[in-house]
């Protein structure tokens, strides 16, 4: 088999069981993070993300909760911005 073939066929076979997070990490500055602690991307006007990317740090445990939880805290921040 070719260098090309195995690597050809790598990829038609690989996939990941895992659910990504901190893929859009989660923090103050906007050097080292892409959102701030409101979920909103930095240096963008009207967009947050809500969802397991924003974790600085993966979770030791199913995502599923957390995710639930940070969904819960994001809906209070916009309807506060909202009415703030």
């Amino acid at each position: 088999m070719s260098d090309e073939a195995f690597i050809d066929d790598f990829r038609e076979r690989s996939g990941m069981v895992f659910h990504p997070c901190g893929t859009c990490r989660m923090g103050p500055d906007a050097a080292h993070a892409v959102v701030d602690p409101s979920l909103r991307v930095h240096c963008i006007d009207r967009l947050r993300i809500a969802d397991a990317s924003v974790f600085p740090n993966i979770t030791s445990a199913n995502l599923n909760e957390p995710t639930i939880m940070l969904a819960h805290k994001a809906s209070q921040l916009i309807l506060a911005a909202q009415t703030g």
